[in-house]
């Protein structure tokens, strides 16, 4: 019988895992701040390519940002999920130069169903966005290898 391991170091390994192969949230500069069973949080600074014509963040960043962080809450448990859909708003336009912060928790998880809450902030503690993501896990495959 295996030994069981730390829920905490499986969220942890899980964590480096994935973004050391995910170009898309390394590539725009986002950092894993912490991990756990059914969360994330992550954080990226708001770059001058990233702006809209308003001189403000374009949505799609945070966007990406805040599912991001999603996926790494709900592939903590290196069991591999996938998004099923996201709701986002935004409340708030984050500025040239903020760094946003995503916290992810998991809401529900049963079957092969999850359901998450995403909290997007500044520096400031501002909240800028929100999302909700519906997760589906897929049967007898992990995230990374153990």
């Amino acid at each position: 019988m295996a030994e069981p391991r730390d829920p905490q170091a499986v969220a942890d390994h899980v964590g480096r895992a994935m973004l050391a192969g995910d170009a898309a949230s390394s590539g725009l500069g986002m950092q894993v701040e912490a991990m756990g069973p059914g969360t994330a949080r992550m954080s990226m600074r708001v770059q001058p390519h990233m702006l809209n014509g308003f001189r403000i963040c374009h949505g799609g960043y945070i966007t990406l940002l805040a599912d991001s962080t999603f996926a790494f809450a709900c592939n903590s448990y290196n069991q591999l999920t996938v998004a099923a859909g996201i709701t986002v708003d935004f409340l708030a336009p984050a500025q040239p130069d903020d760094v946003l912060t995503a916290e992810a928790r998991e809401i529900s998880r049963a079957g092969s169903t999850g359901l998450y809450d995403v909290q997007v902030r500044n520096q400031a503690g501002t909240l800028i966005a929100t999302l909700r993501g519906r997760s589906h896990r897929l049967k007898d495959r992990t995230t990374v290898p153990e």
